[in-house]
């Protein structure tokens, strides 16, 4: 099947065992820690070119019962102050939702065709919009609300910003198996807006996150999470996953990978230099993303079927919590000064925010409007200055 756009010149990569430096690494295990959770074995080891400006807020936030407490660590002196804004992909809306996090305030809203993944440039200047229902990645002026589409290829589905802001990586879900098809990650060069190449893994990616110096990308697909070489565009492992895996977060110092498994109700510790799964933890019913505090210290998971999120902490692997929240939670992120988690309910169509000083939730934010129960599916949350 062909695309109805015409495609970009771009370097179609194979990841296969002809790649240069192509591992594929088993999965052994060792022990997570002395007294935690974490068991010795895995399971199975429409917006057009030209612009388009803020459209009305279709959101609410109620707030809840709000108590001080100390701040943190993340958040005391030195560490990342409060974000800006918060942006939210309702994607069964069809429109990113923006919010200022300090004034909770919903100040507009930007339109995609079933936009599932957002991400922030480092500068919080572009938000990049994976338009799922159609052929592009949307990029967005966060001030003035102008929009211009990259074309991608088919029904991309997560977007992932490096941490130099020099690149774009976009997951893509389309039925082609050749370029463009659901087997490839596009990489956008963010200077000029065009795609440069395109890299083969397994198949349906799902989503991408890149280490925090750069140089990797992983991307979790129905086999496994592939590992990226960003300065060669290479395939350099393949972590082998036979559960599905889905949401990936990695810690602040890059040294580890965090993965959900749905179907088996697990989340992966994995070493991102060894590829080797250090830890499993059980999770809540069908773990679907997580996300990782600043600091380092706790790991969160949204559990869509038990509509709860499990507070993990990341130096023993024990469970120390799980917070009720609201309908099919999906989405799942911390902000930069570590001081909320915000979690994406599909089914309710709002967002828990959760005080990661007391581990409870604080404020909703409710869907109103096009952004109603059963037509949001929140499924992306990203901050940015």
């Amino acid at each position: 099947m062909s695309s109805p756009f015409q495609r970009y010149r771009r370097t179609t990569i194979v990841a296969g065992a002809a790649v240069a430096g192509l591992l594929i690494v088993g999965a052994p295990v060792t022990a997570f820690a002395l007294t935690g959770t974490f068991s010795s074995t895995p399971a199975n080891a429409h917006a057009t070119a030209g612009g388009n400006s803020e459209g009305a807020p279709h959101w609410t936030i109620s707030k809840q019962v709000l108590k001080a407490a100390a701040k943190p660590a993340a958040q005391k002196a030195g560490a990342a102050a409060l974000p800006t804004y918060g942006y939210v992909a309702a994607a069964g809306g069809d429109e990113v939702v923006k919010i200022n996090v300090a004034a909770d305030a919903i100040i507009g809203a930007y339109g995609a065709d079933t936009g599932e993944g957002i991400a922030v440039s480092p500068s919080g200047s572009t938000l990049y919009i994976a338009q799922t229902g159609q052929y592009s990645v949307i990029t967005t002026n966060t001030t003035t609300g102008a929009q211009a589409e990259i074309e991608v290829g088919a029904y991309p589905q997560d977007v992932a910003v490096s941490p130099s802001g020099a690149l774009v990586y976009a997951t893509l879900t389309g039925g082609d198996t050749g370029p463009g098809g659901s087997h490839q990650v596009a990489v956008i060069n963010t200077a000029t807006n065009a795609v440069t190449s395109d890299i083969t893994v397994g198949t349906a990616p799902r989503q991408v996150v890149f280490s925090p110096d750069g140089s990797r990308a992983y991307v979790t697909t129905e086999s496994g999470i592939y590992v990226i070489s960003t300065a060669t565009s290479r395939v350099v492992r393949v972590i082998p996953d036979l559960d599905d895996p889905q949401g990936i977060a990695i810690s602040p110092d890059g040294s580890t990978l965090y993965v959900t498994n749905p179907d088996a109700g697990t989340l992966w510790q994995i070493n991102a230099a060894s590829g080797r799964v250090t830890g499993v933890v059980n999770a809540g019913a069908e773990p679907y993303s997580v996300t990782i505090t600043p600091n380092g210290g706790t790991v969160y998971v949204a559990d869509e079927n038990s509509n709860s999120v499990d507070v993990i902490n990341a130096a023993t692997g024990r469970v120390t919590g799980s917070i009720a929240v609201q309908g099919l939670p999906m989405s799942i992120a911390a902000t930069p000064d570590g001081s909320q988690v915000w979690v994406g309910n599909g089914y309710t169509g709002s967002i828990s925010v959760i005080s990661t000083a007391t581990n409870t939730v604080t404020h909703t934010i409710s869907g109103g409007g096009q952004a109603t129960a059963l037509n949001s599916a929140l499924t992306s949350i990203a901050f940015g200055s």
